[in-house]
């Protein structure tokens, strides 16, 4: 499905994608980033299938220092309850 990044998230109350209490496990606040080269098929599909969504296709921009990152992207959240972010 293309190339992927393991993206490690701070917990920030009120800022990040919380599924659940954040306790030991701590595995639940990570979110895999996986860049798919096909995004709004693996949505349609996704909806066909009527899967949940965490977070509908849209387009975000995130900072890094001094350089903006702009990409489109939707989340899923799996059966272990771990977020799926898919980009393009």
């Amino acid at each position: 499905m293309g190339r992927a990044q393991w993206m490690l998230e701070q917990a920030q109350p009120g800022k990040a994608w919380l599924t659940g209490p954040l306790e030991v496990p701590f595995g639940r606040g990570i979110n895999f980033q996986i860049v798919h080269p096909q995004l709004e098929a693996l949505h349609a599909r996704l909806v066909a299938e009527g899967y949940p969504l965490f977070q509908p296709l849209r387009t975000e921009t995130y900072r890094e220092g001094e350089v903006a990152h702009t990409q489109r992207q939707l989340l899923v959240q799996d059966p272990d309850g771990y977020l799926l972010r898919f980009t393009d």
